[in-house]
């Protein structure tokens, strides 16, 4: 998607990565470069075994040797904790709790009086809003409690 060129074996970024996996026992992942300004870097896969990282051509030429070696501690962190996968995972279970509110509210309208009468309106109102709360508390939940500064700690010599 954003037309990241895997990186060559001898390069420099690749040993940086390779030491840091090294570090936290990881399987060396695929090493990514995308030609962008922006600073970024991120990981991605579903599991240690299937991971990659990719840093811009900004990131890097901004920060030195021991900061880039944090940030792909940071990354390599995301893989080894396997966020992406479990990131996914409460996507998929946030959509479905609003695919399922979408049903819910569907039915409210085509109700028939019959159960119109036998039904407390306060229960539909309260699903309709409680429902995306919990939904997007999970995700909030789930997303920031993934962070591990220990393998961090251990590059930094913290």
């Amino acid at each position: 998607m954003y037309g990241a060129k895997e990186v060559d074996t001898n390069s420099k970024l690749y040993n940086l990565v390779r030491e840091v996996a090294l570090l936290a026992n990881l399987p060396m992942p695929k090493v990514y470069i995308i030609e962008e300004e922006a600073p970024n870097a991120f990981a991605t896969g579903r599991d240690p075994k299937h991971s990659a990282v990719a840093f811009t051509r900004g990131i890097l030429r901004i920060l030195d040797e021991r900061e880039l070696k944090g940030v792909i501690a940071h990354e390599l962190a995301h893989i080894k904790n396997r966020d992406i996968l479990i990131s996914t995972i409460s996507a998929v279970l946030a959509s479905a709790i609003v695919y399922l509110i979408e049903i819910g509210r569907w039915m409210l309208i085509f109700r028939s009086s019959d159960e119109r009468q036998n039904h407390n309106p306060i229960f539909d109102i309260l699903v309709i809003l409680l429902a995306p709360i919990s939904a997007i508390i999970i995700q909030m939940a789930i997303s920031r409690s993934r962070e591990n500064f220990w393998l961090m700690k251990q590059v930094l010599n913290l």
